[in-house]
């Protein structure tokens, strides 16, 4: 991904008005972050923890999505990631809503997807890699692009209105 600024951050959020782009957060280490080995951006709200953020290429321009986690958590044993696919303990998975851009938002339009709850999808793609003897490198480049893919549809799902 290439690397953003902070307006750049903000300047990306298709779905979100003034109101919202004011509660917007970065994380605390963002000046650090390594944008050579970032597939998408995502983090949550460090103050307001129901609130989360994507920002993922479309269209070779970043397109940043506010997120919504769902209250509770889930009664599930395990669950999967809709962006990483990797199974977690249910607590660790929550389902994000956001807001369609466009016309369609402005009439109440959301998407929703089972994401990693911390949305550190593009860091747990990587972990201990390769998990298995018999696992080559090619099968983490795959869960590598496949997040990437995946995080690119729903940003693009959101802005299909």
């Amino acid at each position: 991904m290439r690397p953003l600024t902070e307006q750049d951050v903000l300047a990306s959020f298709v779905n979100a008005g003034p109101d919202e782009l004011r509660l917007v957060e970065l994380p605390h280490d963002f000046p650090l972050v390594d944008w050579d080995h970032l597939d998408f951006f995502a983090w949550r709200n460090p103050h307001t923890r129901g609130r989360g953020y994507l920002i993922a290429e479309h269209d070779g321009a970043p397109a940043g999505v506010v997120l919504r986690a769902a209250e509770g958590s889930s009664q599930a044993r395990s669950a999967m990631c809709n962006i990483c696919h990797t199974m977690q303990p249910g607590e660790q998975v929550a389902l994000f809503t956001a807001r369609r851009a466009g016309r369609a938002g402005e009439r109440g339009g959301s998407i929703g997807t089972y994401i990693c709850a911390d949305l550190s999808c593009h860091e747990n793609v990587r972990l201990a890699a390769p998990l298995a003897p018999s696992e080559m490198r090619a099968d983490v480049d795959r869960r590598i692009d496949g997040a990437r893919r995946r995080s690119e549809a729903f940003v693009a799902e959101v802005l299909a209105g």
